[in-house]
């Protein structure tokens, strides 16, 4: 039995659709200072729980945007003296906010503040600054009209700071705080929770229950990503399984050290945009009669398509890998108990 037209169009429509962009924000409460960096892709799976893929926690935030005066001290501590005037020239104390904000102008100042942080060796990859309460992570919730899910009553319950309107997008945000829960490294998984959120709010949010299903080839999934030319876009699109891989990649994190990706993948043929990691496959259940996550979209294989030649620049995939939740079955039902 096939779905409904109704099913399929439901994951598409920004009122019925659990897919959303995640991104860790410096300063989230401060209007003038906030900053939105490391965009991905995430579903919502139901009692605030989000998940995405974990291979961008381990890449580098390209600037620090804001520090406490005990932690900005601390990395002082371990600069020069001249490499601490460089600093202290380009980070300001706002008393407001008790923190030091970055204050850089030109390419030139932010090319210097970023080899002094590489010369001490500052960890700065996105779950250290994550641990560290420096950013955190947000589910950004978008809309063509400003009720969240046309209910006026919900929209209220919004501080001030957590939504806002882009003019030239046509585009009302909503921003709700996640705590990062736990991380697969090896499985590419990491889940997140909605916090310090009104549970009539989370209760609104669309979601996909989760399928612990291994499947095997050949088989069809429905693949939910954000559409070819946008991130506020969404595309489903039909991806085959072709076979499955024992996944074992050593991968480099930017300062040094490495994570494995390792375990079974499914190896996929379809479309998959430029940046579709965090994508979830889903499946149609018939009993239960809704669609259902079975697999994270983890990486694109290498690039298959030339143009003359030249790969340079074309950024069309035809096979990707993703991670089945049978992976880590019994840890994630835990962890979301």
């Amino acid at each position: 039995m096939e779905p409904t037209k109704q099913l399929l169009l439901n994951l598409l429509h920004e009122q019925t659709s659990p897919l959303f962009r995640l991104v860790s924000v410096s300063d989230a409460e401060h209007v003038k200072y906030r900053s939105f960096s490391n965009n991905i892709v995430a579903f919502h799976v139901g009692g605030g729980y989000v998940l995405s893929v974990s291979h961008n926690l381990r890449t580098l935030a390209p600037l620090l945007r804001s520090a406490d005066q005990r932690h900005f001290q601390t990395i002082l501590s371990h600069c020069t003296s001249e490499q601490a005037a460089t600093l202290e020239q380009y980070y300001k104390l706002d008393p407001k906010t008790e923190k030091f904000h970055a204050a850089i102008r030109n390419s030139k100042s932010f090319q210097a503040v970023q080899q002094i942080f590489k010369a001490i060796k500052y960890d700065n990859r996105w779950e250290t600054l994550y641990a560290n309460k420096v950013n955190q992570p947000h589910l950004i919730i978008e809309f063509e009209e400003k009720a969240f899910y046309k209910q006026p009553l919900l929209t209220k319950q919004f501080p001030q700071e957590r939504f806002f309107y882009t003019p030239k997008q046509g585009i009302y945000s909503y921003i709700l705080p996640l705590e990062l829960k736990k991380i697969w490294y090896s499985a590419d998984i990491a889940l997140y929770k909605i916090v310090d959120t009104p549970q009539a709010i989370i209760e609104q949010i669309p979601a996909l229950p989760i399928s612990y299903e291994m499947l095997l080839p050949p088989q069809k999934l429905i693949c939910l990503q954000a559409a070819p030319n946008s991130m506020l876009g969404r595309m489903i699109n039909e991806s085959r399984m072709e076979g499955l891989v024992d996944q074992h990649s050593v991968i480099p994190d930017g300062l040094g050290s490495t994570y494995v990706h390792r375990g079974l993948r499914y190896l996929l043929k379809g479309y998959f945009r430029f940046g579709s990691s965090g994508a979830p496959y889903v499946i149609y259940d018939e009993q239960a009669k809704q669609f259902k996550v079975n697999a994270i979209q983890s990486e694109a294989s290498p690039i298959q398509l030339s143009i003359k030649n030249d790969r340079k620049g074309n950024f069309q995939y035809v096979n990707a890998i993703a991670s089945p939740f049978y992976l880590i079955r019994d840890e994630l039902a835990k962890a979301m108990a």
